[in-house]
């Protein structure tokens, strides 16, 4: 997900290929290609945002959280050094950042409030048995693409820290890393709170999508 998200980045701003509409239903469709795929193996949460999210729900067991978090950033600097043999470092490897005019402040605030719409809609289609895991996929990756649509110029609409984080780092940057870290964490700690206002606390199916379910 991360080297798609990276590809079409880099693509889309040095004019090569790609449009806006398409850089963002890209990694969307990434998103819900590997939720479909992976999801009742290890819930597929690919963001590590997500997976604090979920265990802050107690949907999620903390002591698993760090494996998932370091599995995410791992894979998120394969895919970065991949992205470097394609494109070196233009652009710096495609890495999220503010729009033009955009402060920081405001930028760590799209990023809330993008992962907390994220992690609500993740939430409340687990809360729904008949839609549990795979089915979700869908929704998750659609609204992945709205809000690529909607912010995407305000801070890059990365929601995601390992795919923002490792290309920032290989290239040498990193003095906005913490809106990338902040914004998305924070986000997604607040959608637990909403969800639990609106549904209650954590179910089973929120639980079954969080972990997965590999003997299913």
């Amino acid at each position: 997900m991360t080297l798609a998200a990276i590809g079409v980045d880099v693509l889309f701003f040095t004019g090569r290929a790609t449009d806006d509409a398409s850089r963002w239903l890209a990694r969307g469709f990434a998103t819900s290609a590997a939720i479909f795929a992976f999801s009742e193996i290890s819930g597929a949460h690919v963001n590590p945002a997500v997976t604090i999210g979920f265990a802050i729900s107690g949907a999620f067991p903390w002591r698993r959280v760090w494996g998932y978090v370091l599995a995410r950033f791992v894979g998120a600097f394969a895919a970065s050094a991949v992205a470097f043999v394609f494109f070196g470092t233009a652009l710096g490897l495609g890495a999220s950042h503010p729009g033009a005019a955009v402060s920081a402040g405001v930028a760590a605030f799209c990023e809330f409030v993008l992962t907390a719409i994220v992690m609500l809609v993740i939430l409340a289609t687990a809360t729904q048995e008949a839609i549990v895991a795979r089915d979700a996929a869908l929704a998750v990756g659609l609204t992945v693409c709205a809000c690529g649509f909607f912010a995407g110029g305000v801070s890059g609409a990365s929601m995601n820290p390992a795919r923002t984080l490792a290309p920032e780092l290989l290239t040498g940057q990193g003095s906005l890393s913490w809106i990338y870290v902040v914004g998305p964490v924070a986000g997604a700690a607040f959608a637990v709170v909403l969800h639990r206002m609106i549904f209650g606390k954590a179910q089973k199916a929120v639980r079954e999508s969080a972990q997965g379910r590999p003997d299913a």
